[in-house]
């Protein structure tokens, strides 16, 4: 054997090697979500999440990061709806957030986040959205001390459907700059590696931002206790343990699981169990076409 067939042969088991190293980085990928799937579903057999009112069993990922779109849908059904309207704070370029699937289901609304690139995106990818009216999106870095003057600038109204904030380290004081406006649904991250009797929330420093460690945001104790100050009742967070939902207490009536508190509601941190969805976590403007008009 020559020295060129020896290297093409070389390059041929390097091929082949590869090919086999992506095949059973793909199986054990499958194997893994198989498992997470089965721990989930596991879970949601435990009788906690049986109980009458518990939104659990209705987690589902469309365009939401984890089961969001699914619980926020379940709410909604129960309590009904007004002008279906929307408020998000913190979407990145809106293809992996909480209220995109509403959008696609003909809501209307607004998108704020501080990122000017991710928003570039956003206003390409939801380019017809935003041409019907159906979305508007502004680019700002907000905390609790501008977020109050910029939806009254832009004209949001005092009653709207649902308003969720995800800006990682300062969402609890966004949430409570916004005590005027009475959405009937609040979604709110919360850091669930607190435990649930106890309070804790960042520093009020709005030019601070997440620095990637688990100093962020506020415990769901300390959310709770905002919600019952501003007429909330915690009715519910998704099992990952990222984001707590709040209805209005004028619309709770018997619809959900009590008592309203963290103790009752709190899931812990499981970062590593994201819910999957059939497609990546994102649609272009073919999907956006077909259904927001």
């Amino acid at each position: 054997m020559n020295a060129e067939e020896a290297l093409r042969k070389l390059v041929a088991g390097q091929s082949e090697l590869r090919g086999l190293l992506h095949v059973l980085a793909t199986n054990a990928q499958f194997q893994t979500q198989m498992q997470k799937e089965q721990y989930y579903h596991e879970l949601l057999r435990l009788p906690r999440y049986t109980e009458t009112g518990r939104l659990n069993r209705f987690e589902h990922k469309v365009f939401s990061q984890n089961g969001e779109d699914g619980i926020i849908a379940e709410i909604f059904n129960r309590i009904g709806t007004t002008r279906r309207t929307f408020v998000e704070i913190g979407v990145g370029n809106g293809l992996e957030c909480n209220t995109a699937y509403l959008l696609w289901k003909g809501w209307k609304g607004l998108w704020v986040d501080g990122d000017a690139q991710a928003l570039a995106a956003a206003n390409v990818e939801f380019r017809e959205a935003i041409a019907s009216g159906s979305l508007q999106i502004v680019q700002d870095i907000v905390s609790g001390r501008n977020i109050a003057d910029l939806l009254r600038r832009v004209g949001v109204p005092m009653e709207f459907d649902l308003l969720s904030i995800d800006i990682d380290r300062n969402t609890y004081f966004v949430w409570k700059a916004l005590d005027q406006f009475k959405p009937r649904v609040i979604v709110v991250e919360y850091n669930s590696t607190i435990p649930p009797s106890d309070e804790f929330c960042v520093t009020d420093d709005p030019d601070a931002m997440w620095n990637g460690s688990f100093y962020f945001g506020a415990s769901l104790k300390t959310f709770e206790k905002l919600g019952n100050e501003l007429g909330y009742a915690l009715v519910g967070c998704e099992i990952v343990g990222a984001n707590a939902f709040f209805v209005r207490k004028d619309l709770v009536a018997d619809h959900f699981a009590a008592p309203f508190t963290a103790e009752n509601h709190y899931e812990p941190p499981r970062y590593f169990l994201p819910r999957q969805s059939g497609h990546p976590p994102m649609f272009g403007e073919a999907t956006v076409r077909r259904g927001i008009r």
